[in-house]
């Protein structure tokens, strides 16, 4: 019965979420820029009370945990509440507040540096940034190094040595497969339809027949709009939005946002609907969300199956591919390149970038490196990694918002997204010929029985365990990338 009333009580924190979701969704599609005032006072205050309703629900969530009849529902509900009421209460609200008063400034001014190209002028605040951090890791408590306190806030129960043993297995492999890639010249390292600009309208069709394609909900459960950043947004399993953004050129960007967040989009709306308005009613981790994403945008988007289907479709709606064929599009769909900025990034190299900010972090939030240190470093890194150098601060340590937002063990869940869809790629049997037939909705079904219908009742490597076998083996993703980038499998 105790679950039942935690469930009930829990029903007015699940309506804040959902007015919230709502107010950033229309804050990125629709708002006027003049409503910003208003609307980040409102969405401030519909934090602290959704803060204080939460922190009300600590000793009903003692009593349900001490009940001793949970089963694996209950126990994931009463996990996923105490980890958020272990934030509130382990870290004092003054430095809470102290953090949201910077990363607000800092956000601001990050973006006046990175225009200027002056870090100098952002450091100040990344220095504040970063003390917070610390005092908010010691706050929390960890064993062995402080960033597993932080790391654990994006990946439950992700650590160092999860992370070191990743990246120690990626980064020489991944760097000899770039360089034969590199050698061979087959996937080029530009591509003459970079440069050329396209339609608007046109773009906007082949992107509605992406949708279509991708058996997407249109208009019943799911649904498309352009915004400056494209996200996913999920107000209930029943309404789930996506957004992408034309930037008239180089066609196949707007063309992977949209397939990248309608694989976010589909976990969102695979979801049990029994888990509705519960504190399990939602992805379980930013890797595991990620790996969807990637899964759909990289190993089926990029595929050469999916450029079969596509292909006809581009080739109506963009006059200007006539004489491409349909080789050209896939070795356009997957240029590789080194290249200093991580979003525009392809598969083979966008690991380099994760690697360099993961011991970035690793090595500010131990103490060990200081704000005065990381520009030389990135740009140490990045000649080391990748062979290239950031000629500005812009093109380097100043390129990502993250910091500025005190997304301080984020990153690194953008590589766990492509470690865990490796795995889906080599345990997901007859994958190409389910692409070559179209039969998205038996991928989509599998994903939800293996992944997507469990929401967050079992941490992520758990989750992982039951469905694969395995964890954060970075060995699957190893092997799908030869097969395509080396033996031209895909």
């Amino acid at each position: 019965m105790s679950l039942n009333e935690l469930l009930r009580e829990y029903r007015s924190i699940w309506a804040l979420d959902h007015a919230t979701s709502l107010l950033e969704w229309d804050l990125e599609v629709n708002m006027p820029t003049e409503g910003s005032s208003a609307r980040g006072e409102a969405l401030a205050q519909l934090a602290l009370i959704r803060r204080e309703r939460l922190l009300r629900l600590k000793d009903l969530v003692d009593r349900v945990a001490e009940s001793g009849s949970l089963d694996d529902f209950g126990k994931g509900v009463v996990r996923v509440l105490r980890r958020e009421l272990k934030y509130y209460t382990a870290v004092p609200p003054e430095v809470i507040e102290e953090l949201n008063k910077t990363t607000t400034k800092a956000a601001v001014v990050w973006r006046e540096a990175r225009r200027e190209s002056n870090y100098s002028k952002f450091k100040p605040y990344l220095a504040k940034i970063i003390e917070l951090e610390r005092v908010i890791a010691e706050k929390l408590g960890y064993e062995g190094h402080p960033y597993n306190a932080l790391l654990d806030l994006y990946e439950e129960g992700f650590t160092v040595n999860d992370a070191d043993a990743v990246f120690n297995e990626l980064i020489p492999n991944l760097k000899s497969i770039l360089d034969k890639v590199m050698s061979e010249g087959y996937f080029p390292s530009k591509h003459a339809l970079e440069d050329v600009e396209y339609d608007v309208n046109s773009m906007r069709r082949v992107n509605e027949e992406l949708l279509k394609i991708l058996e997407m909900p249109v208009g019943t459960r799911f649904r498309m709009d352009v915004s400056a950043h494209p996200f996913t947004i999920g107000m209930s399993i029943n309404d789930v939005r996506i957004t992408t953004r034309y930037e008239g050129r180089d066609f196949r960007s707007t063309m992977f946002s949209v397939i990248h967040e309608s694989g976010h989009a589909i976990y969102e709306l695979n979801l049990d609907p029994a888990l509705e308005g519960t504190p399990v009613g939602r992805g379980v981790s930013m890797g595991i969300h990620e790996s969807q994403s990637r899964f759909w945008e990289n190993i089926i988007g990029r595929s050469r199956e999916f450029v079969r289907i596509v292909y006809p479709i581009l080739r109506s709606e963009l006059p200007f591919l006539t004489g491409y064929s349909e080789d050209d599009i896939y070795r356009y769909f997957n240029i590789v390149r080194p290249s200093l900025i991580r979003v525009d990034a392809d598969e083979v190299t966008y690991n380099f970038h994760i690697a360099l900010r993961y011991e970035i972090e690793k090595g500010v939030i131990a103490g060990k490196l200081g704000v005065d240190d990381l520009p030389a470093l990135w740009d140490d890194y990045m000649d080391k990694y990748l062979g290239v150098r950031p000629r500005s601060d812009s093109e380097g340590v100043l390129q990502d918002i993250h910091w500025s937002q005190g997304s301080f063990g984020y990153f690194p869940t953008y590589t766990l997204g492509n470690v865990v869809a490796g795995m889906i790629y080599v345990k997901l049997p007859g994958l190409r010929d389910m692409i070559r037939g179209r039969r998205f909705g038996e991928i989509k079904e599998i994903l939800r029985e293996r992944i997507h219908k469990y929401g967050a009742i079992y941490p992520p490597k758990e989750l992982l365990m039951r469905s694969f076998n395995d964890t954060y083996n970075p060995s699957y993703l190893l092997q799908y990338l030869r097969e395509k980038y080396l033996e031209h499998k895909w």
